[in-house]
């Protein structure tokens, strides 16, 4: 894992001397990615230099290498993503002010019992006057973090309110980290249930699969309101957008090829479903867990060995988790292949090219907050109580349309590209073309 790190150096203001420390840092591997004089001595600088280094890394070597050189020494240091996360990073803030006796009377008692009321008797007005469609849950039981696997719920907070985050600056939703310590998935069925009405939509995170299959498929069926799983259908809209995209640049439809899915966890089942609504006839599928492999067969799909779906498939996707798992020998020419596992992918981009492929790419294009909050947006400001496919692939076309030059997709901080993307969900979910 990488670490981004903050050292304050104070070295003598001579030529050389921080030339002296950026070498000590190169020698080590560790990469220089920001250099600033903060503070000008008598006879000395005080530089902020942040660098990232692998978390393998004994750091105590660095600092007392550089503590060894001639008047130069480390006078602090601060790790700047925990610098981002002190004291969490979402907040709840009221929308109206609250700054007289009249307001107070109005917004809270006596005045919000007729509110109430008028809820108790038309239940839809709960939409006009509560900020409940404009609030999503964010749920989870903390099993599939990340990458990190099962670290429990309040280990993936600070996942949950980056989402939030996200939701808040990118498209103005209030997301609500709701933390489940809980694994049974009826029970996590019930409890979501249960708390629903407190929301205008249903955000499942995190949540390993199978049982992330199980607990979509009935919360979609318990509740008339919008329920989305983003390792699932986040995901694989991002990756068909790219996909889209690398086929034009390559000149074929994706429609006419043979789609090969490496993992079926929730992203690659996920990205299968997809496929195949999407209208791609043929999609192959390998995982080494039976049960998974049977899963896609249900789809539509056709389970696989590894070896024989590199031999198949037009179009390679990887999400396993495995570093190297894709060898250089194992790539067919014209493929077309995403190995997106971070940070070490099933293979580097570079080796698919150098032994034949078309195109390749990383994990590092496909970001799934491109689609989550724009689709939300969309999907709020509809009043619908689903997401459907069509939902999911109109923003998957949205993404790639708004492609610049090589890159596949937008940049994920592009808030022309989410308010597109709101746009073609809204439109999409009240059937205007």
């Amino acid at each position: 894992m990488k670490v981004v790190e903050i050292l304050l150096v104070e070295a003598p203001h001579q030529p050389g001397n921080m030339a002296r420390v950026l070498t000590i840092i190169g020698e080590l591997g560790i990469t220089v990615e920001g250099l600033n004089a903060v503070r000008r001595l008598y006879k000395d600088t005080i530089w902020e230099v942040t660098i990232e280094y692998d978390d393998s890394l004994n750091l105590t070597l660095l600092l007392d290498r550089i503590n060894a050189l001639p008047e130069t020494k480390i006078v602090g240091k601060s790790d700047r993503v925990f610098n981002r996360h002190k004291g969490g990073k979402i907040k709840t803030q009221a929308s109206i002010a609250i700054n007289s006796l009249e307001v107070l009377r109005d917004v809270y008692t006596p005045g919000v019992a007729r509110v109430c009321q008028a809820i108790q008797q038309s239940p839809e007005k709960i939409k006009d006057y509560t900020n409940i469609q404009n609030t999503v849950a964010i749920v989870t039981d903390g099993s599939a973090i990340l990458g990190l696997g099962d670290i429990g719920a309040e280990a993936g907070l600070p996942v949950m309110e980056g989402k939030a985050a996200i939701f808040s600056e990118l498209v103005g939703i209030s997301g609500i980290p709701i933390l489940l310590k809980e694994k049974d998935p009826l029970r996590i069925i019930e409890t979501i249930e249960a708390i629903s009405p407190s929301f205008g939509a249903i955000l499942l995170e995190d949540i390993k699969a199978p049982e992330c299959f199980k607990i979509e498929e009935e919360l979609i069926a318990r509740l008339d309101k919008p329920v989305f799983h983003d390792d699932q259908h986040g995901t694989a809209i991002v990756v068909l957008a790219a996909l889209l995209t690398a086929a034009r640049q390559v000149g074929i439809c994706i429609k006419d090829r043979v789609f090969g899915q490496i993992g079926l966890g929730a992203a690659g089942m996920g990205i299968c479903n997809l496929l195949l609504d999407y209208g791609v006839k043929q999609v192959a599928g390998c995982d080494i867990n039976p049960a998974a492999k049977q899963k896609l067969r249900g789809l539509g799909g056709e389970p696989v060995e590894l070896d024989e779906l590199m031999q198949k498939a037009d179009i390679v996707v990887a999400t396993t988790g495995v570093k190297g798992l894709i060898k250089p020998e194992m790539v067919r020419q014209g493929q077309i292949i995403m190995a997106l596992t971070n940070p070490d992918p099933e293979i580097e981009p570079e080796v698919a090219l150098e032994n034949g492929a078309a195109f390749a790419t990383d994990g590092k294009t496909v970001n799934n907050m491109l689609a989550f909050p724009g689709l939300f947006r969309g999907t709020l400001d509809a009043g619908v109580n689903r997401i459907t496919h069509e939902m999911r692939i109109v923003v998957a076309e949205t993404l790639s349309s708004l492609a610049k030059d090589d890159a596949l997709v937008p940049s994920a901080l592009n808030k022309e590209a989410h308010a597109a993307v709101v746009d073609a969900v809204y439109r999409s979910a009240l059937g205007i073309k």
